[in-house]
């Protein structure tokens, strides 16, 4: 994130205000689109997955917005190169995913995801979705509505299809260690990295659903899949204690359980509380996974150590915490569990 640079958070009801839609249009305009330590955005054409490593091949560090064509449909993607980059060491690949009704260039703003990716030497890729709404767009979440109450059309694409499919073709143009590819998201987004944990568990190794975990059910993947989540305990959007709009009907420690449940893991989770923030751990999983929920104390629908919003959008979304860093963290638990 640059100095000075805020965005409006993307999900729930947010972005439908036309005034939040406006402030995080300004937002990302004041910022050029750029995250922390980015080049220039430059539009280019995403070749299709040829099957092939892009290892070998150097590339400019920074930020590219790019097009790729997915089941006929041309789809928006920004790939953040870590500086330093050459093309010869394998690096792990992060999907960071905007919240309903918003935009890949809010939610490069919004994450300050670059700047992790440069210092720690990942490649972190912002996905557009592709249902109009409001001031962006929801992603084609599975059987679940949206947070206009309606169900995607039966005319949208499949956005599972579409992620993965990704993955594959950001691996034919950069070096990918495809053994080490993750996802996270805000909100809609959190839930669109739910939905991939249980529908792509073979392509991503962990999730990091932000404000937004869910247990998908069904969920048809048999592999036990490290999760770590933040949710702020002050959250209205997507309450903690569940009882939200029609996706969001559970809590959050229930989602964390049934996860807990799913990888196999010991009954009874460590607890421990922090200064601003309380985690639940679950360990003992099969196949050395974990599931981690970081509770952030009187935390809105934000994202954890995120950049400081104006009273503006603190007042839609609620209080910001600083108890934690999503990013830091998230970083760290990845690392820990690559795909084995």
């Amino acid at each position: 994130m640059q100095p000075g640079c805020v965005s409006a958070r993307g999900g729930g009801r947010v972005i439908a205000s036309a005034g939040a839609a406006l402030l995080l249009a300004a937002a990302v305009a004041g910022c050029g689109g750029q995250g922390a330590g980015a080049s220039a955005a430059t539009a280019a054409t995403l070749p299709s997955a040829s099957g092939t490593s892009g290892c070998g091949h150097q590339e400019a560090s920074g930020s590219l917005h790019y097009t790729v064509t997915v089941s006929d449909r041309q789809r928006t993607v920004i790939v953040h190169v870590p500086v330093g980059y050459t093309g010869k060491r394998k690096l792990a690949l992060v999907l960071n995913l905007h919240g309903s009704e918003s935009t890949a260039s809010a939610q490069e703003q919004f994450s300050g995801m670059d700047a992790t990716a440069d210092a720690d030497h990942f490649i972190v890729a912002y996905p557009q979705a592709l249902i109009p709404d409001g001031a962006g767009y929801d992603w084609n979440i599975p059987g679940e509505p949206m947070v206009n109450g309606k169900y995607p059309p039966a005319s949208a694409p499949s956005d599972v299809t579409f992620l993965t499919t990704l993955v594959r073709d950001l691996a034919g143009r950069y070096c990918v260690d495809l053994s080490r590819v993750y996802a996270t998201g805000v909100s809609g987004g959190g839930r669109m990295a739910s939905q991939l944990a249980c529908d792509a568990s073979g392509v991503f190794a962990a999730v990091a659903p932000v404000a937004g975990l869910r247990y998908p059910s069904p969920c048809p993947g048999s592999r036990p899949v490290p999760v770590i989540a933040f949710h702020g305990t002050a959250d209205l959007i997507d309450p903690f204690e569940g009882n939200g709009l029609g996706y969001w009907t559970y809590s959050v420690p229930t989602a964390a359980r049934l996860w807990a449940g799913h990888d196999q893991c010991a009954a009874s989770p460590l607890s421990t509380a922090g200064r601003g923030y309380h985690l639940t751990r679950y360990s003992g999983c099969a196949g050395g996974t974990q599931v981690e929920l970081y509770a952030i104390t009187g935390e809105g629908h934000e994202w954890p150590g995120g950049p400081v919003m104006p009273k503006a959008i603190t007042s839609v979304l609620g209080p910001q915490s600083d108890a934690v860093s999503a990013n830091a963290l998230m970083w760290a638990f990845f690392r820990a569990h690559p795909l084995t």
